[in-house]
């Protein structure tokens, strides 16, 4: 796809200022080709083993390539981002990582999985005895740079984007994030060949992928928040034959979403003979956490979908 400007794997940076140096100065208008480092940072590679992710250095987690500054940006705009196009490599992993994510405290012990697909095909991804996962590349952390002073961690997202692990945040999808600095200063990393929503193990697969966009500019927004416009369905590659659901009831949502995380990786594990970390790694990869119902007080219903396709 035709582009104004490509930004490679060393024009990356680790953490949001609004003082890092644009790496590219563009018009309204414009399109660039981004290449960022896995979120890794480069440090998993298809040859990993489990022993790499205690070794993980996580000053080098999450890096995102730029940042691009875009003429005419100023604090109250919105920056339109125009995702145009995703090249995925054909290999990514995911990584059950001591202390992180929803179940940490049930699976404290490192676990990874390296995975091969065709990135011509986007054919599913192999995993375990007979599991196949459908892919749908996308940016997992894409955004601006906030107005507070200083050197801000990547790994939580904010008012300006960030690390937000949208899964629709795909080919085609037009994202308008808040405007808090001159210029925006625009960065975009974190790419996955797909997830589920909620990223529930706290990985994806993470799989590096090169990423074209536009950038328009929307003068005088005033956006509270990121919001983003699909254009088509956004779960068709797993709707085809349907889905096991669980659920988790209660006064306190984050728990609820615990409990039906757990009741799908005991069903899992149980049904298709694998480990209870690999029922949680593919519950993050492809399954899906709701919000059901948000009125009954006192209680609240979270529900986690598993799409049936990865098994049928």
């Amino acid at each position: 796809m035709k582009h104004n400007h490509t930004i490679h794997q060393h024009q990356c940076h680790f953490g949001w200022s609004n003082t890092n140096k644009p790496e590219v100065t563009i018009a309204p208008g414009a399109t660039i080709e981004f290449h960022p480092l896995d979120s890794s940072g480069g440090q998993i590679t298809p040859e990993s083993t489990l022993a790499d992710i205690a070794k993980l250095d996580f000053a080098k987690v999450n890096p995102v390539a730029g940042p691009v500054y875009i003429d005419g940006a100023e604090p109250g705009d919105a920056i339109k981002v125009t995702l145009l196009s995703f090249v995925p490599s054909g290999w990514g992993w995911t990584a059950n990582i001591p202390g992180f994510g929803l179940l940490a405290d049930q699976f404290k012990d490192p676990a990874l999985h390296i995975w091969k697909y065709d990135p011509s095909t986007h054919q599913p991804a192999m995993y375990g005895p007979g599991g196949r996962v459908p892919l749908k590349p996308f940016c997992g952390t894409i955004g601006l740079a906030p107005a507070e002073p200083g050197l801000h961690s990547i790994v939580p997202p904010r008012r300006v984007g960030g690390n937000m692990d949208i899964r629709d945040l795909s080919a085609g999808t037009e994202l308008y994030l808040p405007v808090e600095v001159k210029g925006g200063l625009f960065s975009v990393g974190d790419t996955h060949a797909t997830q589920g929503d909620g990223e529930v193990c706290g990985t994806a697969i993470e799989s590096p992928c090169s990423v074209v966009a536009r950038f328009d500019l929307i003068k005088g927004a005033n956006l509270a928040f990121p919001r983003f416009t699909t254009r088509g369905p956004v779960a068709r590659h797993f709707d085809s034959k349907g889905y096991e659901a669980t659920t988790g009831i209660g006064p306190d949502l984050f728990e609820a979403a615990r409990q039906a995380v757990m009741g799908m990786v005991d069903l899992l594990s149980k049904r298709h003979k694998m480990s209870a970390v690999e029922a949680y790694m593919l519950c993050s990869v492809a399954g899906d956490l709701r919000i059901s119902e948000i009125v009954d007080m006192p209680n609240w219903v979270v529900s986690f979908y598993f799409p049936r396709v990865v098994f049928e």
